[in-house]
């Protein structure tokens, strides 16, 4: 089982370093400016520690055909060294599991949200049967982290992580990563997402769901909507009023006049765009409604369209 409570990271021992709060506590929320940090991110410079992220190894023979079989994700033929994102899904299609990780040839490596790992591995063990596949926990041997000048992640020993710090900063905080994250649109699961999403609402099909495999548990859902079009909720971009120097509180409600028609998720402070946040809304909001959290007037910006469920939010 995941540590409930992750054991801080040792780059917290950086200059100017400030440590997070709730399930991001264990790392640096920034590093005395997460402005300068965000724009150093979009230009390409830095790295950021996401050490605090579960870790799983799955090794054996069997194991990209068997996560072929059991996930969203197109995983037969995986090649070594492209990392890959795949949702674990319930019978009616809901997201119960989302990982992303890379295969070396011997083992997939796949992180995931803090504390996830052990209900992961729950489920994929109860999925084995005679499947010739090892599972394990690895987050207190490896270190998840994101560097800026590729765009992507990387797994860091973690007697090596100040090594890395070393050849890969400047170190970049939590604050900033999420801020970039949350305006290009990427939910994170469990923060952004709730217990009934299904893939069609958070732009994940495409990202994490391939539509050209064969079949896993959910896939009628996922398919029958991608189909028909207008899934139930939408994933959206949320400009908040900066008038007020606070962000909403993850989970609230988010209304359109009286009606309660969907709930906020992770918010950031975004170097030019100003207060931003994600949520989940009612498909058939109106697009240029303006909505309310906690009292902050809120301007949507599409991420999923509403009629087909795809992301449509541009990189940024």
């Amino acid at each position: 089982m995941s540590d409930p409570r992750p054991t801080p990271s040792t780059l917290l021992s950086l200059p100017g370093a400030v440590a997070g709060d709730g399930v991001d506590a264990p790392v640096a929320a920034h590093y005395g400016s997460f402005n300068t940090e965000q724009r150093a991110l979009e230009a390409g410079n830095g790295f950021v520690d996401l050490s605090h992220r579960d870790v799983v190894r799955l090794e054996g023979p069997d194991r990209l055909t068997w996560l072929h079989s059991l996930t969203s994700q197109y995983f037969t033929g995986l090649a070594p060294g492209v990392w890959t994102s795949a949702l674990i899904l319930s019978p009616q299609g809901h997201v119960e599991h989302a990982f992303t990780g890379v295969d070396d040839g011997e083992a997939f490596v796949a992180h995931t949200e803090p504390g996830a790992a052990g209900a992961l591995l729950g489920f994929l063990e109860r999925m084995k049967f005679m499947t010739r596949v090892e599972l394990t926990e690895v987050t207190t041997d490896l270190a998840v982290t994101w560097r800026a000048s590729t765009q992507g992640y990387d797994l860091v020993p973690r007697d090596q992580l100040h090594a890395y710090a070393d050849a890969a900063g400047p170190a970049a905080g939590l604050w900033a990563f999420e801020a970039l994250r949350i305006a290009r649109g990427e939910p994170r699961h469990g923060l952004d997402t709730d217990a009934r999403t299904i893939p069609n609402e958070a732009g994940w099909v495409g990202p994490a769901v391939h539509l050209d495999k064969g079949c896993y548990r959910g896939q009628e859902t996922v398919a029958r909507v991608h189909t028909l079009g207008r899934p139930p909720r939408r994933l959206t971009l949320l400009h908040l009023d900066g008038t007020e120097n606070r962000l909403p509180t993850r989970g609230a409600e988010l209304r359109h006049g009286e009606k309660v028609i969907g709930f906020v998720g992770t918010s950031a402070r975004h170097h030019e765009l100003g207060p931003i946040a994600l949520a989940m809304v009612k498909r058939n909001v109106p697009l240029d409604a303006t909505l309310d959290v906690e009292g902050m007037p809120a301007a949507q910006e599409v991420v999923v369209d509403p009629e087909v469920g795809l992301h449509v939010r541009p990189l940024r």
